[in-house]
C-alpha cells in the first residue's frame, strides 16, 4: 500500500537511545508508513547518530538544548500533513490507528484532536486514565462520535495541524509536564472539540528514565499558571486553594510553589480567561478529577 500522507509523527526525546530506536522500529512496520520527525532535546548518549544510522528517512531536529514541549512545535514547523500524531520515544500507535484517525478528522472538521486508547507494556493493560477518557462527563453535540474531552495526552493523541499552530503551539513558559491543559483551553476557546475515540490504540511501555519528582514539580507549577491564566478570578482562586491543600507537602512541591508565584508578573499580563462555555466544561472536569485514581501530576 502507498503511504496514507494524511498524517505525520512527531516524537521529542532526551537520552533515551534505546526506547526510541525501538519506537521507530515499531512506526516503520505500521501500513500507514507516516513520515517521522524527532526532535533531540540536547541527548548526550548518541540518539541523533544512532537514528541517522538506523533510520535515515526519519527527520531529525537537533536545537541544541532541552526545549522541553515546544521541541514539537519545532517540528510542527515542517509538518506538511493536515495532520499531526503525538508520540513519546517510549510509545507507539497500533497498526491502522492513524488512518482511523485521519478518517475520522476528514469527516468531523470541527474536531481539532483525538486522543487514543493507551495500554501499558509488558502486559498490554489499559492506563488506569482510560477509563477516565471513556466515561467524560462533558456534554457533546449528537455529531461527535466519541466521549468530549477538555484536554488531551500528547503521547496519545491525533491534531489538525493548522489548529494547533492557529492556536500558538505548546506554550514556552511551561516547558513540559501537563503542557496540554493550556493549548486544549485554548483550542475550546477557538471552537474546536477534542475527543476520545475507542478504536485507536498507543502502546506504552514507560521508561526508566525519568525523573519523577521534578515532572511532578513542574506539572504543580504549570496547573497553578494554567490556571491563573485561563480561569475566571473565583474559579481560579477555588482551584488554587484546592491545590493548596492537597499537593503532597515535601521540598519538591514547595520549590514549585516558590517558581509559580516568581511568575506571576507575566502570568498576570499574559492572563486571558477562557469565555463562559469553555469555563463551564473546565469546571465539569474539575468536580470529576477531584474523585479520580488516575495518574495525575497534581492531586
Amino acid at each position: 500500500m502507498p503511504p496514507d500522507d494524511r498524517v505525520s509523527v512527531v516524537i521529542i526525546t532526551r537520552d533515551r537511545r534505546a526506547e526510541l530506536l525501538r519506537t521507530l522500529d515499531r512506526l516503520a512496520a505500521l501500513p500507514e508508513r507516516p513520515r517521522v520527525l524527532v526532535t533531540d532535546n540536547g541527548s548526550t548518549d548518541g540518539t541523533a547518530d544512532a537514528v541517522a544510522a538506523a533510520h535515515p528517512e526519519v527527520r531529525v531536529l537537533t536545537p541544541g538544548a532541552n526545549l522541553g514541549a515546544v521541541g514539537r512545535n519545532l517540528a510542527l514547523r515542517e509538518v506538511t500533513s493536515p495532520y499531526v500524531a503525538f508520540c513519546d520515544d517510549d510509545t507507539w500507535w497500533d497498526p491502522g490507528s492513524l488512518a482511523t484517525a485521519a478518517d475520522l478528522l476528514d469527516a468531523h472538521p470541527a474536531v481539532a484532536a483525538v486522543t487514543a486508547r493507551i495500554l501499558v507494556e509488558p502486559a498490554g493493560d489499559e492506563d488506569p486514565i482510560v477509563a477516565e477518557l471513556r466515561s467524560s462527563p462533558l456534554p457533546r453535540p449528537g455529531w461527535l462520535p466519541g466521549p468530549a474531552l477538555g484536554s488531551f495526552l500528547a503521547a496519545a493523541t491525533v491534531l489538525r495541524t493548522d489548529a494547533f499552530r492557529a492556536a500558538g503551539g505548546f506554550s514556552r513558559r511551561l516547558w513540559l509536564g501537563g503542557e496540554e491543559e493550556l493549548l486544549a483551553a485554548d483550542l475550546m476557546a477557538r471552537g474546536w472539540w477534542l475527543m476520545f475515540d475507542e478504536s485507536l490504540t498507543i502502546h506504552h511501555a514507560p521508561s526508566a528514565a525519568r525523573d519523577a519528582t521534578r515532572r511532578r514539580a513542574d506539572g504543580i507549577r504549570n496547573t497553578l499558571w494554567f490556571t491563573w491564566l485561563r480561569r475566571p478570578a473565583r474559579p481560579a482562586l477555588r482551584r488554587t486553594a484546592h491545590l493548596l491543600r492537597t499537593v503532597p507537602r515535601d521540598r519538591a512541591t514547595a520549590g514549585a510553589l516558590l517558581r509559580a508565584a516568581a511568575g506571576l508578573p507575566w502570568v498576570l499580563r499574559d492572563r486571558d480567561p477562557v469565555p463562559p462555555p469553555v469555563e463551564a466544561r473546565l469546571r465539569t472536569l474539575e468536580t470529576a478529577q477531584r474523585a479520580s485514581t488516575a495518574r495525575r501530576y497534581v492531586g
